[in-house]
């Protein structure tokens, strides 16, 4: 039999446990939304590819995943608010493009250290993109192209989703050619081809948030900085095809402000990646020709201690710095 002191002792355990339910419960991850800062305006392949990734996302989580755009300083306030401010809650994550790496080697200021200030948790795919112009334009391929900058030079001016990122391939491939053209840089792929449409540009040198656009006739694309030929442009060359050794593919995924818990990292991992080859995820993805690049926390991890070098070598190789 329990006596009265074994009586008091279990009331005492009961009401302990009873207590203890609702804080386990409270800190059970997520228990709210999950921001997702996104460095482009809206309307663009990166903008559209996680707006699809983070609404699969959030059926995994069981909470919104909601994607926040932040354009401008070509693609990297994002990063500088998670170094800055960002919380290592799992609250508040980031898509992490080239700029992370690349802006840092190019001041003597660095705002953050790619290697210190972020938790990496999944890549998720890559860029196909190219060069395209209007369909009136007398251009019809790349070398057309070469030879009207050639005979004007610095009066060829052409549109990238910001300053150092597409205008990287494009520098190098002026190098290779002889070739001195003007780059413009907007806040993101929607308004770089919307100066296109218009007129403002000679061309733009973008990711393939014109895809559609191409297929439906309203751009022409000369070529592209692909290892292949997109499976959408077969009979688009590579810049390689046509004589250029230029190659412009990269990969971006998913991280988070420094110091986050490895439980949630790996939450987050398991719920994106489910994410990632959903099927309706994958057929956004194939809208712009863009490759399944998926690399787990710790190979991530790696892979951006490698692409932290590789920039440091390009903006030193290039003699990049920022404006």
């Amino acid at each position: 039999m329990i006596g009265d002191t074994g009586r008091r002792s279990l009331l005492a355990i009961s009401s302990a446990a009873m207590l203890a339910r609702p804080a386990l419960a409270q800190s059970r991850y997520p228990d709210r939304p999950i921001r997702v800062l996104v460095p482009w305006t809206p309307g663009g392949a990166t903008d559209i590819q996680m707006r699809s990734i983070c609404d699969q996302a959030s059926k995994r989580l069981g909470q919104p995943v909601v994607v926040e755009n932040k354009p401008g300083a070509s693609g990297t306030l994002g990063a500088l608010y998670m170094a800055r401010e960002g919380r290592p809650d799992g609250y508040t994550i980031g898509q992490m493009p080239n700029g992370t790496f690349r802006m840092p080697a190019m001041t003597d200021r660095p705002q953050w250290d790619p290697m210190k200030d972020f938790s990496w948790i999944i890549r998720l795919v890559g860029y196909m993109g190219g060069v395209v112009v209007r369909p009136d334009s007398p251009w019809r391929n790349m070398a057309d192209l070469v030879a009207y900058a050639r005979a004007n030079p610095g009066k060829v001016s052409y549109g990238t989703p910001g300053a150092n990122t597409t205008d990287i391939q494009m520098t190098r491939f002026a190098r290779l050619a002889g070739l001195d053209w003007v780059a413009v840089p907007f806040r993101g792929a929607a308004p770089n081809l919307q100066a296109l449409l218009s007129g403002d540009i000679h061309f733009s040198a973008e990711t393939s948030a014109w895809a559609d656009m191409a297929l439906e006739g309203r751009l022409r694309v000369l070529g592209v900085w692909m290892t292949e030929r997109a499976a959408r442009f077969p009979d688009v060359p590579t810049f390689r095809e046509q004589g250029y050794d230029v190659l412009g593919e990269s990969t971006y995924g998913i991280a988070g402000p420094r110091g986050m818990d490895p439980g949630v990292v790996r939450i987050l991992h398991d719920a994106f990646k489910e994410a990632l080859y959903d099927p309706a995820h994958l057929a956004t993805i194939a809208r712009f020709d863009m490759p399944v690049r998926y690399l787990g926390t710790e190979d991530y991890a790696t892979a951006a201690m490698l692409q932290n070098e590789e920039e440091k070598r390009t903006v030193l190789e290039l003699g990049l710095r920022a404006s």
